[in-house]
């Protein structure tokens, strides 16, 4: 299987990210996931500022595909007024030089590979076809080792293998480096599986992503393995959001091309009309659908609003523009687990204040608005349209920074696909700038 329709890498940076992809699995089994994701994207953003600043002097399979898209430049910004918001927020708080550097490198390990990964896709010569073919690959290690997962509560094995000793690099919390064969949810005592994720919830996003990447796959057989392994991942960890995200983050992007089609816009109509009549019916079953899907977790619900209480009442009153600094111990009443965590735009609020907020909100808004466009347009951009609403889906629900070195393959993706809008604009201003010539 792993020879059919082989995608070969044609550059050393091809090379690299296709054998990174390869390895997920291992790496997760020594619990070094958490450490390749940064080191990758320091490694390979030296490499691409390297290749801009060499040009034509570099190897020819190495140079530039262009200048850096204004969506990278703004991602770049973002992150680097992320940088300067945590440093202040430590000078505000007396935090101290130690837990300022701390910090600093936590950011580098974070918050940086929002603005590497783009910057990456977007300057280096790395196909789709590379990034798809190693998601693909990555599910076929899962489906081979999903019995054995599947198995282990149900033989007795324990849930937690064992956490590798790269703990001592730090990072968010032992989990990152823990290797599991399942978890027990507190709630209904039943496992559930997280596979080469910390937990469930965001292997469930990560299911998303691969089937994303999957419906890719031009390899039927391939394609095939992809989105089993995807939805093998969305269904055994047992989230409300991976279900969601699987019909939205798939099917969204591939009706939007609908909107410019005439018959379109006149079932919309024809269904806007209707709504007079069934509308309330309608408004109602949306009301008890969504406590229906709050009930089926209902502690995990109050846990989450509760943090985001806190989290809003705290920053409006004490840290309005550049944040706490750092997350802080939440109360018993959440189960003591931060505040400014478990939602991204909240914690950033905590911790970063409006100023950081608003460093990721403007990439992110202008990098969905290009997605978006390319989407109605042509195939290219399902693609990333499904990765940045995932990436959306998943920051009302996780701290996205601490889980970039996860998404990267979708992170890279977007740079190529900026790099890919930028190409055609420049190509249709060139365009119109021979035209007048060719008239005289």
């Amino acid at each position: 299987m792993s020879r059919a329709a082989d995608i070969a890498p044609q550059n050393p940076a091809e090379a690299l990210v296709l054998k990174t992809l390869r390895l997920t699995w291992p790496f997760y089994f020594v619990g070094a996931l958490y450490v390749v994701g940064p080191v990758l994207a320091w490694v390979l953003g030296g490499l691409a500022a390297l290749s801009l600043y060499l040009g034509k002097a570099i190897r020819p399979d190495l140079r530039p595909r262009g200048t850096i898209p204004p969506v990278v430049w703004a991602w770049i910004a973002g992150m680097a007024v992320m940088l300067v918001a945590l440093w202040v927020g430590h000078v505000d708080w007396g935090l101290g030089l130690k837990q300022t550097i701390k910090s600093s490198i936590g950011w580098a390990k974070g918050w940086a590979l929002l603005a590497l990964f783009p910057f990456v896709g977007a300057v280096l010569p790395i196909r789709r076809e590379i990034l798809v073919r190693g998601q693909c690959i990555i599910g076929l290690w899962t489906l081979a080792l999903l019995p054995i997962l599947v198995a282990a509560p149900y033989a007795g094995l324990p849930e937690k293998i064992f956490t590798s000793p790269l703990k001592a690099v730090g990072g968010p919390g032992p989990e990152y480096f823990s290797v599991y064969f399942f978890t027990w949810d507190p709630a209904s005592w039943t496992p559930r599986w997280q596979f080469y994720a910390p937990w469930s919830p965001f292997a469930a996003l990560l299911g998303v992503v691969q089937v994303c990447f999957a419906l890719e796959e031009k390899n039927i057989r391939w394609r095939s393995i992809g989105l089993a392994a995807g939805a093998a991942m969305i269904l055994f960890s047992k989230s409300r959001m991976g279900l969601v995200g699987l019909v939205a983050c798939t099917v969204g992007p591939r009706l939007l091309p609908l909107i410019l089609r005439g018959w379109a816009w006149k079932a919309l109509a024809a269904a806007t009309a209707s709504l007079a009549v069934i509308g309330a019916a309608l408004a109602q079953a949306a009301k008890d659908a969504v406590a229906t899907f709050k009930g089926a977790r209902a502690d995990s619900t109050r846990v989450r609003e509760t943090l985001q209480r806190i989290a809003g009442e705290r920053w409006r009153n004490e840290a309005f523009w550049f944040g706490h600094g750092t997350v802080h111990p939440g109360p018993h009443l959440v189960e003591y687990m931060p505040i400014g965590s478990h939602h991204t735009w909240w914690g950033l609020l905590f911790v970063k204040g409006l100023v950081g907020m608003l460093a990721l909100l403007v990439p992110l808004v202008w990098q969905t608005l290009i997605a978006l466009v390319d989407a109605t347009r042509s195939k290219r951009g399902h693609l990333p349209l499904g990765i940045v609403m995932t990436m959306i889906l998943l920051s009302f629900g996780e701290n996205i920074e601490i889980e970039a070195y996860m998404l990267w393959p979708g992170l890279m993706i977007l740079g190529i696909h900026a790099a890919e809008v930028a190409q055609d604009s420049r190509q249709r201003t060139a365009t119109g700038k021979m035209l007048p010539c060719a008239a005289n």
